[in-house]
């Protein structure tokens, strides 16, 4: 955050940014279903919730609601395309911590 208050007063967005830009916009097009209308939006954070061990399945309150067929291969692609992008180390490093 301290970094884009930054950039802001700079007013020049250096090109790394952009970059970080247009790989954030690709995981979240990925995790909230954008290819299928966000149709799997809630079960796809749930599929990355259920990765990190944080929840059993990916379960919605309406039993329709599920990841869209082809989501989960997006959300795999942009986790390797993207391992910085990702919070599963820190998660790892805490869970039991957290799931007492």
């Amino acid at each position: 955050m301290d970094r884009c208050k930054q950039i802001r007063k700079s007013g020049e967005i250096p090109a790394e940014m952009m970059t970080m830009a247009a790989q954030v916009t690709d995981c979240n097009g990925a995790l909230f279903d954008a290819a299928n209308g966000f149709r799997g939006c809630i079960a796809g954070i749930h599929e990355v919730l259920r990765r990190q061990g944080l929840l059993e399945g990916t379960w919605c309150l309406n039993p329709h609601e599920t990841v869209s067929p082809g989501q989960a291969d997006e959300i795999d692609r942009v986790y390797r395309s993207y391992p910085h992008m990702h919070d599963d180390a820190f998660v790892a490093e805490h869970l039991d911590e957290w799931l007492r």
